[in-house]
């Protein structure tokens, strides 16, 4: 299982591999033309390591968000999307509750993280070094008018000719090579380099050395910079040819150069070496013909290209944030249902779900009325104006086909999740809501034994409910999951339960409610109500769980799922 905080990296490594696998597939088809076609097509799979196709994919939500409906083969959609993100975890539109990670888990990326890091640094520092060294060959550089159009320095070093520099590239040439080599070698050793000029082959290099340096971690990236410079060279060989020097000549100055000179410390110091270089000297001298490409191969890299923007922005328009365009359930609607204002001296909310799946809200407010739509807790809903938590309401939805509420049970599990789905597709229909939602990485509790064991008292099955006030819980027949559910809402945060624990349980928690993390205006109204108050000097919310209970919170960092209202109006008429 890969840890979701590395489920994005992840596909991204996933993606960007694949991207590169068709790029050297593509490399295949153009192997006896030039070879800055294929320069460029590995020079993009080193590029795309660099942009996610999340970026994409979001372009192509945004899309999707406003698209009326699509006539795409799920079996389709299913394929692109298992192909680009091989290790996502989709999370249901139900799922409330997170799932943390093992404790396994929780340590391995900040593990890896480290282990990156020194990477990066010992990477950049080795690089740095380098540079360091050749700019103090250039400072003991004097210039040397060859009037080639740039300026050209020789220096006492004894590094082989380069081009040094991204934006103002100086040729940078070693003392006494007009010594060792004949004009005409020298002619060709020097258009070799303003090849690199106007390629801008330093730039390029430099990005894939930001590449490098990332994801060091990555065998293809250094296969990648391989081929680079090699295809790099190979396109400055077939440009020199072009342009009339002798192959014998040609060859001769750079064997001349490898036997005399070091090598360039750093790829983004083009020189004239590199490479395969038994392999571009049989190339050289046999100054084979070069082909353009055809317009089938034209054909071919071009809709490679358009296929790679293309994919991730049809993933983001197939799979549009989840609750988005809030798709209604044809069946699943209120036979009758009413929304209006409340009336400005109600005084406390109601809401709660009628036998049959129907629904009564009386003074909710419609950032809590959204809340119990989609079974969220106050901390998971963001966004939307001011009114939808000032304003209140009262609606009243009842099921198709029921009858009056005492002649029918209490709503069953079944019938609330159904009540839910009915109010959502009333708040799209009256109110106009759009949402979307977002999973991230927040922390959370989770709940679990003690290490001297439970201190519950196990009750009959069933469930019969929760009560309490402010620094007071009273369960009977409570299962731990409901417990769990309950104790995120006070503490604001998502508590999960792994307490092993099954079957319900009947218990009393007391505690101090302003060191627990309950609400202090709710202590205020019961206090104003006569509600007696708790022991000030009592325990915390933590140390009452585990006195009294013999279970733990334990805090750590899991997925959690979002609200984000996008849009939202006041409800329209009855």
């Amino acid at each position: 299982m890969i840890p979701s905080q590395l489920q994005p990296l992840a596909n991204h490594l996933w993606q960007s591999t694949l991207f590169a696998a068709v790029a050297g597939l593509l490399t295949l088809a153009v192997r006896k033309n030039r070879a800055e076609t294929r320069y460029w097509l590995w020079l993009a799979a080193s590029v795309k390591f660099l942009i996610p196709f999340s970026v994409l994919v979001d372009v192509g939500n945004h899309w999707g968000r406003h698209a009326a409906a699509t006539t795409t083969s799920p079996v389709l959609s299913y394929l692109i999307e298992q192909t680009s993100q091989p290790f996502s975890t989709l999370t249901p539109m139900a799922t409330t509750t997170p799932v943390p990670a093992s404790p396994l888990v929780t340590w391995v990326p900040a593990v890896l993280s480290t282990f990156w890091a020194i990477g990066f640094a010992t990477l950049i520092c080795s690089w740095w070094r380098r540079w360091r060294g050749l700019r103090a060959a250039l400072r003991t550089a004097s210039p040397l008018d060859l009037q080639i159009g740039i300026d050209a320095m020789i220096s006492p070093a004894f590094v082989e000719p380069g081009v040094f520099g991204i934006w103002r590239p100086v040729l940078l040439l070693p003392a006494g090579i007009t010594d060792r080599l004949t004009p005409p070698q020298l002619k060709a050793i020097v258009a070799h380099e303003l090849c690199h000029i106007r390629r801008r082959d330093n730039l390029a290099t430099a990005i894939h050395m930001g590449v490098e340096a990332l994801f060091w971690f990555h065998p293809l990236v250094w296969w990648l910079g391989a081929r680079l410079m090699e295809e790099r060279e190979r396109a400055c060989d077939e440009e020199v040819l072009l342009m009339g020097s002798d192959p014998q000549t040609y060859a001769e100055g750079i064997l001349k150069i490898c036997e005399l000179y070091l090598e360039s410390p750093l790829p983004c110091v083009a020189g004239v070496t590199g490479a395969n270089l038994r392999k571009r000297i049989e190339e050289i001298m046999s100054n084979r013909i070069v082909f353009r490409l055809n317009f089938a191969q034209k054909l071919s890299v071009t809709a490679a290209a358009i296929a790679a923007i293309a994919a991730p922005l049809i993933i983001g328009m197939l799979h549009p944030p989840e609750g988005r365009a809030q798709t209604k359930p044809e069946d699943l609607t209120f036979e009758v249902a009413s929304v209006k204002p409340a009336s400005p001296d109600t005084r406390g909310v109601i809401m709660r779900f009628t036998p049959g799946g129907g629904v009564r809200v009386v003074n909710g407010s419609m950032k809590q009325i959204i809340l119990l739509a989609y079974n969220m807790e106050k901390f998971q809903i963001s966004g939307g104006p001011g009114w939808v938590d000032t304003e209140r309401f009262d609606i009243i939805g009842k099921a198709p086909g029921r009858q009056a509420d005492g002649d029918q049970p209490e709503p069953t599990a079944e019938q609330q999740q159904q009540a839910r789905q009915r109010l959502q597709s009333l708040l799209v229909d009256r109110f106009h809501l759009t949402i979307h939602r977002e999973t991230r990485e927040a922390p959370i509790f989770v709940l679990v034994v003690s290490k001297k064991g439970p201190k519950l008292r196990q009750s009959e099955q069933g469930f019969d409910g929760i009560s309490g006030r402010p620094g007071q819980l009273t369960g009977e027949k409570v299962p731990m999951p409901v417990l769990a559910s309950v104790l995120s809402g006070i503490l604001g945060r998502p508590v999960l339960d792994q307490t092993g624990l099954v079957g319900t349980y009947a218990f009393k928690l007391e505690w101090t409610p302003d060191s627990g993390g309950s609400n202090p205006i709710a202590t205020e109204k019961a206090e104003a109500a006569g509600v007696p108050a708790t022991d000030p000097s009592g325990p915390s919310l933590f140390n009452a769980i585990q006195e009294q209970l013999g279970l733990r919170l334990e805090p750590q960092k899991g997925p959690v799922s979002f609200i984000l209202i996008d849009q939202v109006e006041r409800p329209s008429a009855n």
